[in-house]
């Protein structure tokens, strides 16, 4: 298949090539920053046209003008998002889309016994209500259609079940991810409706600061951190296919990642 890059931001590409994407519809929910917005500028290079969700107004701005410059289709909005309900009440406005992507997530670092019931409550409202209500959102209409893709984001070494000394919260929720992409993959096998979890390693982006970014190198596999672009182009690159092979996957994109 032959690619055609352009730059595009935070050091990722705006990749035009024939794409079961194009001329499709894809919502990014947390696409203003990080990972989600590689993965914006990836969809739009792919031909999709793109609602990106973030937070800051002047991040938002920058992402749609650099997808525009490069000959891509975007919108944005930005909203803090309180509870799905409420944010699913937002989204109805935008209409139906042909592909989700949840690359929003909050992180919170705790012993499990200094772990308090509102980290509990939000952990497991924002990093999986949040994506399993938008799930049954869109699902309807995706599978009427015939044509449906969502991609999910877990967090580091959360593709299973395992102990966590300071992060136990966060990846409980992130790891039952897993039971809803393959739900996802079992309920839209014979409409065409796929669905993805990714999870990233130590991914360089803006929101390490440099004394993160030492300590993060420290730890990944040949002192090198990963690059959202990357991240974005091989998950968009498993999604793409017809039939999507890859549906209910859980992969790992970590390079080997074992703190």
């Amino acid at each position: 298949m032959t690619r055609t890059e352009q730059a595009a931001p935070c050091g990722g590409n705006i990749q035009a090539h024939s794409s079961s994407l194009s001329g499709r519809r894809a919502l990014v929910v947390g696409g203003s920053g990080g990972i989600g917005s590689a993965v914006s500028a990836s969809l739009a290079g792919r031909g999709a046209s793109v609602l990106v969700h973030g937070r800051s107004g002047a991040k938002l701005e920058a992402l749609l003008a650099s997808i525009r410059a490069s000959g891509g289709t975007a919108e944005g909005f930005a909203a803090e998002i309180g509870t799905p309900a409420s944010f699913i009440g937002r989204l109805s406005a935008f209409g139906t889309f042909d592909a989700v992507v949840v690359a929003f997530g909050p992180f919170v670092r705790k012993p499990l016994a200094a772990t308090l019931p509102a980290d509990w409550e939000n952990m497991a409202l924002l990093d999986l209500a949040l994506p399993g209500a938008l799930a049954s959102y869109f699902l309807p209409a995706m599978l009427e259609r015939g044509f449906g893709r969502f991609l999910f984001f877990g967090g580091s070494r959360t593709d299973v079940i395992r102990g966590y000394r300071s992060n136990a919260a966060y990846a409980a929720a992130k790891t039952g991810l897993g039971v809803l992409v393959k739900s996802l993959a079992a309920e839209g096998a014979g409409r065409d409706v796929a669905a993805l979890l990714v999870c990233p390693g130590i991914v360089d982006t803006e929101y390490l600061d440099e004394r993160a970014r030492t300590e993060a190198a420290a730890m990944a596999p040949r002192g090198l951190l990963l690059h959202p672009s990357d991240i974005a182009r091989t998950a968009l690159d498993l999604l793409e296919g017809e039939p999507c092979s890859a549906s209910g996957a859980i992969v790992s994109l970590d390079a080997g990642f074992s703190p």
